[in-house]
């Protein structure tokens, strides 16, 4: 049986390679090995911070969490995307009081994925207080597609108090006058 053996060479040097960078997927030789553990890296995904990202957490703390947590990136160990955790959290994944992040939960979540006690915003919202967002589900959910517990305002709205484009019930032109400008309200509900 004819078995060929190649030999993989450094993306920058005519040298064997010692191995692949995790981050950009080049192989790399010892001299371009920017990081070897626990994985390889290359020089120039090490010189950027692209494995580690970035972090930031206050000295000052409130239940011993961080009062302000930053970070973006991903553990170098397990490869996983780290966790911003404290009472205002941000970063890519966020936990805290006040989260913001692509995904956030928290008591008020600002994020492209919200789950939110008090409130949520976000593409996607979802919370037990105020939601807003295209998809939105709360006790008042109010966005492109609400689905609202008590009240849901906009688009396609589902729930027991409606105020859409087609439909205004009662509850839901009362709450609106209460919480907003009247003019808010499309004629037909006025």
């Amino acid at each position: 049986m004819f078995y060929n053996r190649r030999r993989m060479n450094c993306y920058t040097h005519d040298r064997t390679a010692v191995g692949m960078c995790v981050v950009c997927q080049k192989a790399i030789c010892r001299d371009c090995v920017g990081s070897e553990t626990p994985r390889l890296v290359c020089r120039p995904c090490a010189e950027r911070g692209a494995i580690l990202g970035f972090e930031y957490r206050s000295a000052a703390t409130v239940g011993g969490w961080p009062l302000i947590h930053i970070c973006t990136g991903v553990d170098p160990v397990s490869l996983r995307p780290k966790v911003a955790s404290g009472v205002v959290a941000i970063g890519n994944i966020a936990v805290g009081a006040l989260a913001f992040g692509g995904l956030a939960c928290g008591l008020f979540a600002f994020g492209g994925g919200a789950v939110g006690i008090l409130l949520a915003f976000g593409g996607a919202a979802m919370g037990l207080g105020l939601s807003v967002g295209g998809l939105a589900v709360g006790s008042v959910a109010v966005g492109g597609m609400p689905v609202g517990f008590a009240y849901a305002i906009g688009g396609g709205a589902i729930g027991p108090a409606v105020f859409d484009g087609q439909r205004c019930s009662e509850a839901a032109r009362q709450f609106v006058l209460r919480w907003l400008d009247g003019s808010f309200l499309p004629p037909s509900c006025r």
